[in-house]
């Protein structure tokens, strides 16, 4: 079985992606909210890694398992944890935000701040 068994999406595809609205697409956004005051892109989802126990439990009913999730952390890494549990509980088109929202901000958008 392999170890990677969701993809990476770059953050100029993420730009482009939610500029097409889309019923069948979950953003999800995993740093802290104390991250998300100072950057944050507009309809993902807050679960912080952190707040793990709260949140797990209801993901299945939350959120849909054969949607589209794209997963966004500040660098890419607890975001890629998140993708990989994602995809342990079922769910089928699961993207990691290469770079995090640090590239999409060096990248796509200057106005998001940087930290």
């Amino acid at each position: 079985m392999s170890t990677l068994a969701f993809s990476q999406i770059q953050v100029v595809d993420l730009a482009k992606r939610m500029a097409q609205p889309s019923e069948n697409l979950q953003l999800i956004d995993v740093r802290e909210p104390e991250e998300l005051a100072i950057a944050s892109l507009p309809d993902f989802v807050n679960l912080p890694l952190s707040q793990f126990p709260e949140w797990s439990e209801q993901i299945a009913t939350q959120l849909d398992p054969h949607a589209e999730t794209i997963v966004m952390c500040h660098h890419g890494i607890r975001s890629a944890q998140m993708c990989q549990w994602l995809v342990q509980q079922g769910f089928t088109d699961v993207k990691n935000v290469l770079g995090g929202i640090e590239e999409y901000a060096a990248i796509v958008d200057s106005e998001v701040p940087r930290y």
